[in-house]
């Protein structure tokens, strides 16, 4: 008879086979197969040449509609407010709460202009300003993410972006009321329901009724995340996003159910998501998978949760909570749960992280709804070089240089060498002429 397969994966950070265990944990494979790029390049050949016609084509046939005109599916703003004002008391107000909280946090965000003059009389200083549209994508359908509504709007327009066009797929007609809500909270200019890789390729190139926008932000499935990738240098785009992660590193001492439930919030969101538990204490490790044993059943997700587990779900032994860091970095996960006595001692040793929260009562899931900080977050390691999206993300920034007539002889005579040693003449003589005898 054989054995059960474990619910996950035990590894021991001492052990020699450790760093190949923990490559192959983390192998994930981000790139679309063949059949989906091409289908994903067809329909944004057709968008880009037919426009509106192809956009309602697809919409029809890929959602079940019946629209005739691309304006069939934009959602008049009058309902976005009916509604929210069609709520029941409890979820407005936590919508609303939410987003009063991400705003005030992305407000510190917000960059200014600056410049300094030299004492020549140069003047040399950055000018920044927001992008004019930007497109937001948001799963639609039954699928109900307001959340992701409000991190991915309310940025942009902390940011001054101008105009927001929302596209949200409604399959059959079917609207999520709690989405349409946090448009009207975020201040989404326009909402217009259509999905998949044409929604992302109208937003890329523009049909008659929608204008092109500078930047699309927002998760989607595959057919939409292969579409941004295609896009991207034509628009700007947020990330090309891989399965939810989260690391939490604990010293033993937080309740065993409430880490094992913190490890569910990753795991329940799909098979590939990715839940990680980084402990000193090997007795813990095992309280922990009891709890996880004894709670898993509980969940209306489970089976999403029990696969995601099995397959990329680890508990790692270290020594100490300085190879727990250690671990960690090697890992840079979206999100880092430090559920230790002192975080803060551990904050400073922290490299990588898309966000890291602190202390055994901060779970992620705060972070996921209503603590402030953006939960558009790198993933699969990228939080190596990569950042939380912010209103940085919204915003430009073009270089401002002034010369004085003295100031500008100065440069140039240091230019004029610098051009004439890339053998760039023009280059050089533009500059000579600026030079004072």
């Amino acid at each position: 008879m054989s054995e059960k397969p474990p619910m996950i994966a035990r590894l021991d950070a001492g052990a020699e086979d450790f760093e190949a265990r923990l490559d192959a944990l983390l192998a994930w494979d981000s790139v679309s197969d063949a059949d989906v790029v091409a289908t994903v390049n067809d329909i944004l050949h057709q968008v880009k040449t037919e426009g509106d016609a192809a956009v309602v084509a697809y919409t029809n046939r890929f959602d079940r509609r019946q629209g005739t005109s691309l304006n069939d599916f934009v959602v008049p703003p009058a309902e976005l407010q009916h509604a929210l004002e069609g709520l029941p008391a409890a979820q407005r107000t936590a919508l609303e709460t939410a987003a009063s909280r991400i705003r005030e946090y992305h407000e510190h965000q917000r960059q200014s202009s600056w410049d300094y003059t030299e004492a020549n009389g140069n003047r040399l200083g950055q000018k920044v300003t927001a992008m004019a549209r930007v497109g937001l994508y948001v799963p639609g359908g039954k699928a109900s993410y307001p959340s992701s509504v409000l991190m991915n709007a309310i940025p942009a327009k902390v940011a001054g972006v101008r105009e927001l066009v929302m596209v949200v797929p409604a399959p059959d007609g079917e609207l999520s009321a709690m989405v349409l809500a946090a448009a009207a909270v975020a201040g989404v200019d326009k909402v217009v329901t259509i999905g998949g890789a044409q929604a992302v390729a109208a937003l890329a190139y523009g049909t008659q009724t929608l204008p092109k926008v500078d930047k699309i932000v927002g998760p989607g499935n595959i057919f939409v995340a292969t579409a941004k990738r295609a896009v991207f240098g034509l628009v700007d785009i947020d990330m090309i996003a891989g399965p939810s992660e989260i690391l939490v590193i604990c010293d033993g001492q937080t309740e065993p159910d409430w880490i094992a439930m913190d490890l569910f919030s990753q795991a329940e969101h799909d098979e590939q998501a990715q839940a990680i538990l980084v402990s000193p204490d090997a007795a813990f490790l095992d309280k922990v998978e009891a709890s996880m044993a004894r709670l898993l059943p509980s969940l209306k997700r489970e089976s999403i949760a029990r696969t995601s587990l099995a397959n990329r779900g680890a508990l790692i032994h270290v020594e100490n909570l300085d190879q727990a860091l250690a671990v960690s970095n090697r890992i840079a996960p979206e999100h880092l749960e430090l559920s230790v006595a002192d975080p803060e001692l551990l904050l400073e040793k922290v490299e990588h992280a898309g966000a890291i929260f602190m202390g055994r009562y901060t779970p992620e899931a705060l972070g996921d709804y209503c603590a402030g900080p953006n939960h558009v977050l790198p993933t699969s390691g990228t939080a190596r070089f990569s950042s939380p999206l912010g209103v940085y993300d919204f915003q430009k920034r073009s270089s401002i240089i002034h010369c004085s007539s003295e100031g500008a002889s100065e440069l140039a005579r240091t230019a004029s060498v610098l051009a004439r040693g890339e053998a760039l003449e023009a280059h050089a003589r533009s500059a000579e002429y600026r030079i004072r005898d």
